[in-house]
């Protein structure tokens, strides 16, 4: 008897010259890396932006001092993190994912202007709990968010396929990155979403936890760092 046909995965449909890229922690622009993909090619980004606006109100107390390693890295200016979100909806396939980190600052400031005119809607929310306290003017810092956001048309029914992922995630994560995220969790949502073979992408990786994450339940990856 005949084997029944492995269907292609978003991964195996890539161009070549990005499949040769998987599984690297790559030096490059995330927007040079963005533009190689074709147009509704992949099925979930995952999009950690080193924001600015939090750093201009961090100037009070002693704050600022002790945000040192978030600070020497390369900020995203407003224009640049809609430029990066404009290629994430253009490559995402029909209700492809994106995962957006935000912290308190951008949820209660708001992002929607960020997403004004590109087919992505947001349909999800989780908060992780770091474990730990962190600064604050009035209250200390213990969480940030996860905006889930799909490429329209929404719709759960096959999109997503795992259904125990709480609304509140507690991981602690080694202070190896400023960025640190919880590699448990994001190999759940990856899990919830794409196919084992399938590709997600980062174009701000930092330090690498979705590569981690990704490669740990058998998917590819295709991310980068400015700063390697």
């Amino acid at each position: 008897m005949q084997a029944p046909a492995i269907p292609p995965t978003a991964f195996s449909r890539l161009p070549a010259a990005l499949q040769n890229l998987a599984d690297q922690r790559l030096k490059l622009d995330g927007l040079k890396l963005l533009g190689q993909f074709p147009d509704a090619s992949v099925p979930l980004v995952v999009f950690d932006p080193q924001y600015r606006g939090v750093l201009d109100k961090l100037d009070y107390g002693n704050e600022g001092a002790r945000q040192k390693g978030r600070a020497v890295l390369t900020q995203m200016s407003e224009e640049t993190i809609k430029d990066f979100l404009r290629d994430i909806a253009r490559v995402l396939r029909p209700s492809g994912h994106l995962m957006l980190w935000v912290d308190k600052f951008h949820l209660v400031e708001g992002t929607r202007p960020w997403f004004h005119g590109l087919p992505l809607a947001a349909v999800d929310l989780i908060t992780w709990d770091k474990g730990r306290i962190g600064m604050g003017y009035r209250t200390r810092r213990r969480c940030e968010y996860l905006m889930v956001l799909q490429k329209l048309p929404t719709r759960a029914k096959g999109c997503w396929t795992v259904h125990d992922i709480p609304d509140c995630w507690l991981e602690k994560t080694p202070r190896t990155h400023p960025h640190a995220k919880p590699e448990q969790l994001q190999a759940a949502l990856i899990n919830a979403v794409t196919a084992p073979g399938d590709v997600v992408v980062d174009p701000a990786a930092g330090g690498f936890s979705v590569l981690r994450a990704a490669n740990s339940i058998n998917r590819r990856f295709l991310g980068c760092n400015l700063e390697g």
